[in-house]
């Protein structure tokens, strides 16, 4: 098991699969999720002959149970450390939902060379929580549901959200499939609850406005026009405007988890970003 451990003492779980030499392609994941979320995502670029690398964020997965630093400057403080350590250089990074907004952020501090393009899929930027700048955001109250679901009844918030709207499976006639429900809550019940906890101030009021603003390098932004978790309205189609090289594509009817349950469309077309 690949472990390395931060500056403050945090130990941080990653995956390193591939030729060293190979372009690599870090994937940042979701909350309260982890490394095993990109698991299609990984084994389908490593067979493309990429270096394919994820870590579970600090609280999460099998990494320290942090009741501190669980904020996004330190989140991106740990990817440096890491792409760092493994001398990552002209990286592909994919973030989907809350790793979204990590691989914006790291994009847009990361060393020269670094990184070599950007794929926001599902993402949060520029900022989710609705304020008087942000009209159009969720209000907090949103938020405050999470939080006090989750103090209650972890366990049960998670079951509901992998079970409703995270994959659509709350839609009329949609598939409903129990393996990727019961994933989706294994690794959820990984992470340390006050980590996640913490996480939900994270993901919604953290503002990616002035980091979308800085990414110099072609961004891929996708995103499922009926996510009911980051919907599309405040989150991709402002995220676009912000971007220097920024290139939209919307996925008619695809849910937040579109990753998941879509790889079979969405992995081809991030391939043919990467490529172009």
């Amino acid at each position: 098991m690949a472990t390395f451990n931060t500056k403050d003492g945090t130990e941080i779980f990653y995956k390193d699969w591939g030729p060293k030499d190979a372009q690599p392609i870090f994937f940042h994941h979701g909350w309260p999720l982890s490394s095993d979320d990109w698991d299609n995502q990984m084994l389908y670029f490593l067979g493309k002959g990429f270096r394919v690398v994820s870590h579970d964020r600090r609280g999460h997965g099998r990494s320290t149970q942090t009741d501190t630093g669980n904020d996004m400057d330190t989140y991106v403080a740990d990817v440096i450390e890491l792409t760092d350590k493994l001398d990552l250089k002209n990286a592909v990074h994919i973030g989907h939902s809350t790793g979204g907004g990590e691989a914006c952020r790291y994009a847009a501090r990361a060393k020269a060379g670094r990184v070599a393009k950007v794929v926001l899929a599902g993402a949060v930027p520029p900022i989710m929580v609705k304020s008087d700048k942000n009209p159009g955001g969720s209000p907090m109250e949103v938020f405050d549901g999470y939080r006090n679901a989750l103090a209650a009844n972890r366990a049960q918030l998670y079951l509901d959200i992998a079970s409703g709207p995270f994959y659509g499976f709350n839609r009329p006639g949609a598939k409903v499939i129990q393996g990727t429900i019961q994933n989706w809550w294994r690794q959820g019940m990984m992470g340390g609850a006050k980590a996640q906890y913490d996480c939900i101030k994270v993901f919604s009021e953290t503002d990616f406005t002035e980091d979308l603003k800085a990414i110099s390098v072609p961004t891929f932004v996708i995103h499922g026009d009926d996510d009911q978790v980051v919907p599309i309205a405040d989150a991709a189609l402002l995220a676009i405007k912000l971007l220097k090289k920024g290139e939209l594509k919307v996925y008619r009817g695809y849910p937040h988890g579109m990753l998941t349950v879509h790889a079979d469309v969405l992995n081809p077309d991030i391939l043919a970003f990467i490529k172009a």
